[in-house]
């Protein structure tokens, strides 16, 4: 039974992901989810935070010269330390409003092939936002938490984190990480693919809200069986005579713009296999792989997956908050999870 302590406790844990900030709190769970994007001008040679999240996400590529939109987080790590720091204060904040908690304890997920200095950065990103004391997690083990695999058995489990800026490809055995692997492919990079495709084959230019809207609405992994699949109407720049146009796009496209980057998934599961040692590898082949992160849900990635790999392949229930709540277990449940956080200062 938690004490008052422990339940009115601003411990917390965070998804700081490249494209969204999700905060679990504890005994509450997750109690923010918000576009990781920061809008700032410059005044007198420092940065100015005007708005974060949501607010600055609609700005994107909507911006004067004085503002500048960024998303602080490339590929799950942190690119520029000082909006980040401001971005993680304003989470904090926001969360906390007016009422007056200690310091917290803050957890953290970071991708596994983070490097230390990377992983110094976020943890004193956190200990300036008002953090008494930071913790990390390995990403492949949170989301594996999340999506409730049971990863403390002696049995190997597969588990594919596909996030905005990365895909985690990791083999757990015994609470954790056996073989992990992490390609900086992602939805960012799959956005990214979308617009070079309607640049090359339509000639027309698209922000990247747009792109986004497309995989959203009608992506798909595979080519749809009548060879065309439903369609959306775009707007965006005719790069022929520089005015706006609109035009349709249908999922065939689509699978065709996003061949490359599902490729890369598929031989980053296809390298774990042949890393894993053959006893677990043979756990996989009957137990399957489990899909995570927002990457997850584009239509039929699953079945891509499962015709390249001959693996049974399956999404996790609430794949795009995995990661936030094996985070938030990991705080939930620090005494039985300890050996998979780390907290060295």
């Amino acid at each position: 039974m938690l004490g008052l302590s422990g339940l009115f406790s601003g411990d917390m844990a965070i998804d700081l992901g490249t494209a969204n900030t999700l905060v679990y709190m504890r005994g509450k769970g997750i109690v923010l989810n918000e576009p990781s994007v920061v809008a700032y001008h410059v005044k007198n040679g420092k940065k100015e935070v005007l708005t974060v999240g949501d607010g600055a996400k609609m700005m994107l590529g909507r911006t004067p010269g004085s503002i500048q939109t960024i998303r602080p987080m490339s590929e799950g790590v942190i690119a520029d330390f000082d909006v980040a720091e401001a971005m993680i204060k304003h989470f904090i904040r926001k969360i906390h409003k007016r009422t007056t908690f200690s310091k917290p304890k803050i957890i953290v997920c970071v991708p596994h092939g983070a490097t230390p200095v990377e992983k110094r950065a976020i943890r004193q990103s956190v200990i300036s936002a008002g953090a008494r004391k930071a913790g990390l997690i390995a990403e492949p083990v949170a989301a594996a938490i999340g999506a409730g695999m049971p990863i403390a058995e002696p049995t190997g489990s597969m588990v594919v984190d596909i996030g905005g800026g990365t895909t985690e490809v990791a083999v757990l055995s015994l609470a954790d990480i056996v073989y992990a692997r992490s390609v900086r492919v992602g939805g960012d990079r799959m956005d990214d693919a979308i617009v070079a495709y309607l640049r090359r084959k339509q000639n027309i230019l698209v922000g990247e809200s747009t792109a986004e809207r497309i995989k959203t609405s009608i992506g798909t992994a595979r080519m749809p069986d009548d060879g065309r699949g439903s369609s959306a109407q775009i707007r965006g720049r005719d790069l022929l005579n520089g005015v706006p146009k609109e035009i349709e796009v249908n999922q065939a496209q689509v699978a065709e713009a996003l061949a490359e980057p599902v490729q890369h998934i598929c031989e980053a599961v296809m390298v774990a296999l042949e890393s894993t040692p053959p006893d677990l590898a043979a756990d996989i082949v009957d137990r399957g792989v489990m899909l995570t992160g927002g990457g997850a849900l584009l239509g039929d990635l699953d079945l891509a997956l499962r015709e390249q790999t001959g693996l049974p392949i399956s999404v996790a229930e609430d794949s795009l908050h995995c990661v936030a709540l094996g985070t938030g277990k990991a705080l939930e449940f620090e005494k039985q999870l300890l050996h998979v956080i780390d907290f060295e200062s």
